[in-house]
């Protein structure tokens, strides 16, 4: 178990998408953190105290979290005399990169030396079965995206949140590393081999009671072409019941590719309802998830009643907003 509270680490992170991990934290578990740490030219922040190790040790903090995730997943050489010095002060690391800690030998010397534990939650620790498309009963809603980082697991927990204060069945499923830290369970889909990502997904979301829904977190985007793969795993071993449309609209070209423009949330809608229907014929898009952190309140209101206008569909901000709506066209169903 990864003891809490946290310390999140930010490190240099370039702006603040990269802080996503620390910023899913920061809002859905705000009792496991206590500050975050930023280096010099960090250009992010999740709104906490800055604090530096000695203060977060007095705070309580019992794990440092690298919060950033960066493009590779990789451990930072900048970040390791943090990463070293926390170490000998008594913290535990925590990281969901691909880069793991445990293959770092400097770092495993002084965890060693120190008795620090290090925890790598990108690591599949089940023996995930190929998926088989057996029909599974309850019900699975699954956030696709037009990008990645478009809001897809925000949508998810505020969703599951919302039919929770209703009384009613539900649980989030976490697939990714910022989920695993928030729920401290799930499956780290990108980290499975490909052949058993989908199966990674049935066995994720199992048979259930007729009335429970599964909040499948959502990963990559069918249009991102370094990440896609995972997307449809996703799709076809969640074999969701409904697709909630997550976007972001003031992108200027998908999340790391400048030559890539986002696709329209008619063409994602277009492209995967057919894709999900192969495994759930009775599949349906109930709503549309839009991120508008990058807008004023006024702006915000407009954007999602054009969409709402154009798409026929219940269009919120779930985060900003909260997801009653999309709750509700859940249990429409």
């Amino acid at each position: 178990m990864i003891q809490t509270p946290y310390l999140l680490f930010l490190g240099d992170a370039p702006d603040q998408l990269a802080a996503k991990v620390a910023q899913g934290i920061r809002d859905w578990r705000p009792d496991n953190a206590v500050g975050q740490f930023r280096m010099e030219g960090c250009k992010a922040s999740v709104g906490l105290d800055d604090l530096d190790l000695t203060q977060a040790k007095a705070a309580g903090a019992k794990t440092l979290v690298i919060g950033v995730a960066n493009r590779g997943g990789k451990i930072s050489q900048a970040w390791k005399k943090v990463l070293v010095q926390a170490l000998e002060e008594g913290f535990d690391l925590a990281s969901g990169l691909h880069n793991l800690l445990r293959n770092e030998p400097d770092l495993v010397a002084v965890a060693e030396a120190c008795g620090r534990a290090l925890h790598d939650v990108r690591v599949p620790d089940v023996e995930y079965p190929i998926a088989n498309g057996v029909k599974r009963t309850g019900k699975r809603c699954l956030a696709v995206g037009t990008d990645c980082s478009v809001g897809k697991m925000y949508t998810s927990l505020a969703v599951d949140k919302v039919m929770k204060e209703r009384g009613l069945r539900s649980t989030f499923r976490a697939t990714g590393q910022t989920g695993i830290l928030i729920t401290g369970n799930g499956v780290p889909l990108d980290a499975v081999v490909a052949d058993f990502m989908a199966g990674a997904v049935e066995w994720l979301t199992p048979d259930n009671d007729p009335d429970h829904w599964d909040h499948i977190e959502g990963q990559g985007s069918l249009f991102h072409v370094s990440y896609s793969g995972v997307t449809m795993a996703l799709i076809h071993g969640g074999q969701p019941d409904a697709l909630i449309l997550s976007h972001e609209p003031t992108r200027p070209h998908m999340r790391g590719l400048p030559d890539y423009a986002l696709p329209s949330l008619e063409t994602l809608r277009d492209t995967a309802l057919p894709l999900a229907r192969i495994a759930n014929p009775a599949c349906q898009v109930v709503g549309i998830s839009v991120n508008t952190a990058a807008m004023d309140e006024e702006e915000a209101l407009a954007c999602l009643a054009e969409i709402e206008g154009r798409m026929g569909l219940p269009t919120v901000d779930p985060f900003r907003q909260g997801a009653e709506r999309l709750a509700d066209a859940l249990e429409a169903l």
